[in-house]
């Protein structure tokens, strides 16, 4: 069966028997939750800046969108102090089961609630939101189809008027055999996310690339059981591709974000005290357990803001 990739990833990642609706990605890739403990807290510490920022309101929303087994939720529940903790709300969105062993405090849901006072957080979820391909040719775009059993490739229809128009804003094809993922379904995506938001922050944290500097030929990537696979969309790997967060902040605007903050995961978690500097030697001698407690901790954080790595990630934050 012939499909655009658009609807061949939907069906492969969230159709019946999907890829999302059976796996954790916890099983399949790291990220960085399940690295350490050391990335929850720094959303917590962000968690806590922005309850100062609202007048720490009775009930302080917590969504974490695309939650995967809930690893974020937990650890931030578990580590809030109780000041915070009795005013908490958490929810972790996705379209998978609730996994076994949850806290019962945090709400498990299948769509992103309305009405958010504080904080929603997507961490890696943006890049698996279905899109389109496109490759430029001598007579102009055309939409990539894909075999949903082989993922072999051949070239289909014109894009439509509207992917046009976002293709020659956020990433034009100047080249005969460039190609574009096109990023209107994230853009709606994220500016749904803001829409959600009665007063508070939202963050996306994703793999992501500028307008001035596209990948001729997109990133489209496929990975099972840790490794990099091809993108055949039989429901078999995980399938995604970097995400335009310059598009997605626009969409935000938009749809009514008033502050936006661009970056990266190195810078954001540096500012936040996330540094990976390691303990001085004398602590060896004082304190060695001490020692190789901050080692280890310094490590954990050195991986986290690596800039050829985590640390290289888009940041979009976002205020409403």
């Amino acid at each position: 069966m012939w499909l655009t990739w658009r609807a061949a990833m939907e069906r492969a990642l969230y159709g019946e028997s999907g890829f999302y609706l059976r796996e954790r990605p916890s099983g399949h890739f790291r990220t960085s939750v399940g690295a350490s403990s050391v990335f929850a807290g720094a959303v917590l510490t962000l968690l806590r800046r922005l309850d100062t920022d609202l007048g720490r309101p009775d009930r302080l929303d917590l969504v974490d969108i695309g939650a995967g087994d809930g690893a974020l939720s937990a650890a931030v529940l578990a580590a809030a102090p109780p000041s915070l903790r009795d005013r908490l709300s958490v929810t972790a969105v996705d379209l998978s089961s609730r996994p076994a062993g949850l806290p019962d405090e945090i709400a498990w849901s299948h769509a992103i609630p309305q009405g958010i006072t504080g904080m929603a957080i997507a961490n890696e979820w943006l890049d698996n939101i279905p899109f389109d391909v496109v490759e430029q040719t001598a007579e102009g775009p055309r939409v990539v189809l894909v075999h949903i059993e082989t993922g072999e490739e051949r070239l289909g229809p014109p894009p439509c008027e509207d992917d046009l128009l976002w293709l020659e804003r956020w990433w034009p094809l100047r080249r005969v055999g460039q190609r574009a993922e096109v990023g209107r379904s994230r853009c709606a995506a994220w500016a749904a996310v803001i829409g959600r938001l009665a007063g508070g922050q939202a963050i996306a944290v994703d793999y992501a690339h500028p307008v001035d500097n596209r990948p001729p030929r997109g990133t489209l990537t496929g990975y099972r059981d840790g490794a990099v696979v091809a993108p055949i969309p039989d429901g078999t790997c995980d399938i995604t591709a970097h995400v335009a967060l310059d598009a997605c902040a626009d969409a935000g605007r938009r749809a009514g974000a008033i502050s936006t903050t661009l970056s990266t995961q190195r810078d954001i978690l540096r500012t936040l005290g996330v540094t990976g500097v390691r303990p001085p030697l004398d602590l060896a001698r004082t304190d060695p357990p001490g020692y190789l407690r901050a080692l280890a901790r310094a490590s954990r954080e050195a991986e986290l803001i690596d800039p050829a790595g985590w640390g290289g990630f888009g940041w979009l934050s976002q205020i409403r």
